[in-house]
């Protein structure tokens, strides 16, 4: 599991940065990738990648600025232009259905697989026997929603080398042991699957924050996540320019990650006023509060299983 930022700008595109769409990679996991916003320019930021457009199974918006949708007709209209058949689920604010519509209308856009969108105002958005996602409402000039992804639990790795002590031998029988069956030896012992599997390994969380002030549902959002990608469009010093916004700062995001005991804090949708140098004291302001944090470049690619707490 990988979180590849493609776009970690504010509002317009820059040489630098361009503006917001993060991939998360679950091909081990489900041989997918999930996308979340797709800003202006995603699917040339794509070329950059590995990531193929046919295998993104599932898009989440998290609300109708154009920096977060603009790229989405485009890379629609690709996906299908380069074979993709698959189905792809779009999830999103109220609107985003008319947004897509009218775009693909106007522009003559016919897809040769088939999509689904999923307006919602909130809640459980999807769940499956891996994951679940949650859409939590943040606090705006328009609805936008942070999203929590929660890995389910693992089971645990059958004990091989004890089951070969205790006298069973590598074949079907582990299958069944695994799946929490039970085998007789010839002797006539009962091995039970149960006492042979090593505890459930935690699946990992992942909280994308969009675009927000500070506010009591982001620590919802965030509790204990692995990973806790948050916007970061202003300095401190600018903070009364990012209430009027409706935007946050490096602080609010770093003291949010350490009041939610998060692994690790990525700042994202970085204004442009902030260059060079300015990056480097925006990471200072927040890691004097929370010290796992670093600041996402485009085509940052992270690995959520080498995260470690901080300290």
């Amino acid at each position: 599991m990988n979180v590849l930022f493609l776009g970690t700008g504010a509002g317009v595109p820059s040489k630098q940065r361009n503006v917001s769409s993060v991939a998360l990679e679950l091909l081990s996991e489900r041989g997918a990738v999930w996308l979340f916003d797709c800003g202006e320019g995603t699917q040339h930021q794509i070329l950059h990648t590995t990531l193929k457009p046919g295998k993104i199974e599932k898009i989440f918006i998290t609300h109708l600025h154009g920096d977060h949708i603009f790229g989405l007709p485009g890379l629609l209209g690709s996906r299908s232009f380069q074979g993709a058949g698959d189905p792809l689920t779009i999830y999103g604010p109220k609107g985003l259905a008319d947004f897509i519509k009218a775009a693909l209308a106007c522009s003559k856009t016919h897809l040769r697989y088939p999509i689904h969108v999923v307006e919602g105002e909130g809640g459980m958005v999807f769940e499956d026997e891996q994951f679940r996602v949650e859409a939590l409402l943040l606090e705006h000039g328009l609805p936008s929603y942070g999203y929590r992804v929660v890995e389910k639990d693992k089971p645990g790795t059958l004990m091989a080398s004890e089951l070969k002590a205790a006298g069973v031998k590598p074949g079907p029988d582990y299958q069944k042991l695994k799946e929490g069956g039970t085998v007789f030896l010839e002797d006539g012992t009962m091995i039970k699957g149960s006492d042979y599997i090593g505890p459930p390994k935690k699946g990992k969380i992942i909280a994308i924050a969009g675009d927000t002030r500070s506010c009591p549902a982001l620590e919802e959002l965030a509790e204990n996540a692995d990973l806790l990608i948050h916007e970061a469009t202003f300095a401190q010093e600018d903070r009364e320019l990012a209430y009027e916004y409706y935007h946050s700062t490096t602080e609010e995001a770093a003291l949010l990650a350490k009041k939610s005991h998060v692994k690790q804090l990525v700042l994202t949708h970085i204004s442009a006023r902030y260059q060079g140098e300015q990056i480097g004291r925006l990471l200072e302001e927040a890691c004097r509060i929370f010290q796992n944090t670093r600041i996402a470049e485009d085509l940052l690619r992270i690995e959520i299983e080498g995260l470690t707490e901080e300290e």
